[in-house]
């Protein structure tokens, strides 16, 4: 186990590093941080010379690889960081320094035991995109198949081990201040950040995510998965068909070619609406990067390391707030917060209907070029605070996603106006999933399915009661032993506030980027 010391020098360090890029202004003037994590950036500037511009991309990638995922999350966020900001973060996501490829060889070929002449009859020296996790090859396998071939840097894994092990340590201790660090779950943020990163890291999780996701999306027209291609696929290793198309980022390229580029921005935003509240599992980073446009027009995507999964019941609370929000109903909207069990049952229904109104009624009817599901999500967030609601941590990669689906769209067609787009959508499926005939035949198979889990059920129904509300269990966190604990042992409360001053840069930024991002 990992020693304090090491923990608070390790966070010391990454502290000084943001202060030096200028990248800890905002937090600093966070009115909602804790008092102690703003004298840390105080002292965490004391006698750096600064950029007039900070340098977000810079100082996350000296940080380390786990701080260039939240670099990439907070890209997604101009309304947060600022359009500059955002702007310098996105370099992070396609254009990192390349390793050689000798590296890059000898973990293909440490991967599957045999020599890279077996497996491709040509692989392209120069990536063609290299990022934090893995870098990207071009290459032909011998069977004359074009493919692109994703290696995992090698060490990244025990990297992220390292660095993920100091965010929960300093998130136990942020925890402890309770008021607003207790709402926002920090443990909860961190740990769940934990798992989808580390899922990330399994090329062979990607694999199958990829092929779940290219069976949900087999109905809808002009969207599609590559194939992989199983025999050169590990969990080092990536290989899947080549994709022949134009970045949905090269707008320019795009409309030459002649695409429609408002037809284009709307399938983006219904192939997101099928895949998170159809299929309940959705492509989690919607970057521009990941996404091409085929000759055709049909939209192609790339890069499944981190996906989003939201059980039925949570999609059906999700779509009757999207439909209430486009249809001005607030008070079915607030009700489903309430049986979700997101807002404490001692507040108002009718207290939260009107809250939610003054969010929602200045942004229906008009294009998001005026107003952003960023700025709402902003409103709902100062909601929550108003209302007691705790941070729910398996929502929070949808939010993100939500965030990067509208960035896309309105770059592809800045009068797009979300709430037309997903209205009719939202509205055919609760009346396929939530009308008369979807509840009767769901009620019988729900019958069917307690019936034949009747002796199980019995058996098991002394032992514990199924959890009530719209969140799913919180799995079990890792247990991080406080300095506040240690006294004895001499670390004392100096050492304990040292601790809450030395995590609080750190562990604030990636609490916002967990929360808003």
């Amino acid at each position: 186990m990992t020693r304090p010391a090491t923990h608070i020098l390790r966070l010391l360090r990454w502290g000084r590093v943001l202060a030096r890029h200028g990248a800890l202004r905002g937090i600093e003037n966070d009115a909602n941080a804790p008092a102690q994590v703003r004298r840390l950036l105080r002292l965490a500037r004391f006698g750096t010379i600064q950029p007039k511009a900070p340098d977000y991309s810079g100082a996350f990638q000296a940080v380390g690889p786990a701080a260039i995922k939240l670099g990439q999350s907070l890209a997604t966020r101009p309304d947060l960081v600022g359009e500059e900001a955002a702007r310098n973060l996105l370099s992070l996501q396609d254009s990192l320094p390349p390793l050689p490829f000798s590296q890059i060889e000898a973990a293909i070929v440490g991967a599957f035991r045999k020599p890279l002449s077996d497996l491709f009859l040509s692989i392209d020296p120069e990536p063609v995109g290299a990022a934090s996790v893995a870098q990207v090859h071009r290459a032909v396998t011998t069977e004359g198949r074009h493919v692109a071939v994703k290696v995992l840097r090698p060490g990244i894994r025990e990297k992220f081990a390292q660095d993920i092990e100091t965010y929960e340590w300093a998130a136990a201790h942020l925890e402890v201040l309770g008021g607003e660090a207790a709402r926002l779950r920090p443990r909860s943020v961190v740990d769940n950040f934990r798992r989808w990163t580390l899922r990330e890291l399994d090329l062979r999780r990607e694999a199958a995510s990829s092929s779940e996701l290219a069976e949900a999306m087999k109905g809808f027209a002009g969207y599609r998965v590559p194939a992989v291609d199983w025999d050169r696929t590990c969990g080092s290793v990536l290989t899947i068909e080549w994709i022949d198309g134009t970045k949905i980022s090269d707008l320019e390229s795009l409309k030459a070619a002649g695409h429609d580029m408002p037809e284009i921005a709307t399938r983006v935003v219904l192939s997101f609406l099928t895949q998170a509240i159809s299929a309940g599992f959705f492509h989690a980073d919607m970057h521009q990067g990941n996404l091409f446009v085929e000759p055709d027009g049909t939209i192609a995507a790339i890069d499944f390391g981190i996906m989003g999964r939201i059980d039925r019941r949570a999609r059906q609370w999700l779509a009757e707030i999207l439909y209430g929000l486009t249809t001005g109903n607030y008070r079915r909207v607030a009700e489903i917060h309430f049986e979700a069990q997101y807002v404490p049952s001692h507040h108002s229904v009718d207290e939260f209907a009107t809250a939610l109104r003054a969010v929602g009624e200045p942004m229906r009817g008009k294009p998001v070029s005026e107003l952003s599901v960023g700025q709402m999500l902003d409103g709902l967030f100062a909601i929550t605070r108003d209302f007691d609601m705790q941070v729910q941590p398996h929502l929070l990669l949808l939010q993100k996603t939500m965030v990067m689906v509208e960035g896309l769209a309105t770059s592809l067609h800045p009068g797009i106006n979300m709430w037309d787009v997903s209205g009719p959508f939202v509205s055919n499926w609760i009346r396929d999933e939530l009308g008369p005939e979807a509840k009767l035949a769901d009620r019988l198979r729900k019958d069917l399915e307690t019936i034949m889990r009747l002796p199980e059920l019995v058996r098991r129904i002394e032992e514990q009661f199924p959890a009530k509300g719209g969140a799913p269990e919180q799995a079990p966190l890792p247990e991080v032993e406080l300095i506040l604990n240690r006294r004895s042992k001499g670390f004392g409360w100096a050492g304990y506030v040292l601790a809450l001053l030395a995590g609080g840069a750190g562990v604030w930024t990636a609490l916002q980027m967990g929360w808003l991002g």
